[in-house]
């Protein structure tokens, strides 16, 4: 599995915004083939903080989906709405072992 984690911090303006584009967004992803988690999460404690948590069955499975229309217009709407670029980060999956994932 290849795994990402990006973390989003959004302009308190545009949270709501940044929400709806972003389910949108996941919406999408999770109906392409090589996705097997796509989750969108929110801070508690900072509304304006967010976690892409992401597993494709391989890192071409990530590539392929950066260039789906849904990814790419998120990532145009959003961009402006960042108080500070994204960050992702790549992790191996240890647990459960790759067999053992499936789509929820």
């Amino acid at each position: 599995m290849h795994v990402l984690i990006v973390q989003v911090h959004v302009k308190e303006a545009y949270v709501e915004q940044f929400k709806e584009a972003s389910l949108m967004n996941a919406r999408g992803s999770i109906q392409e083939p090589g996705v097997v988690r796509f989750d969108l999460l929110q801070q508690k404690d900072d509304p304006t903080r967010f976690c892409l948590y992401e597993v494709y069955k391989t890192p071409e499975d990530h590539a392929k989906h950066r260039e789906t229309a849904h990814y790419q217009a998120w990532r145009d709407a959003v961009t402006d709405w960042m108080a500070e670029p994204r960050v992702g980060t790549s992790y191996l999956n240890l647990a459960p072992d790759d067999q053992h994932w499936n789509k929820a």
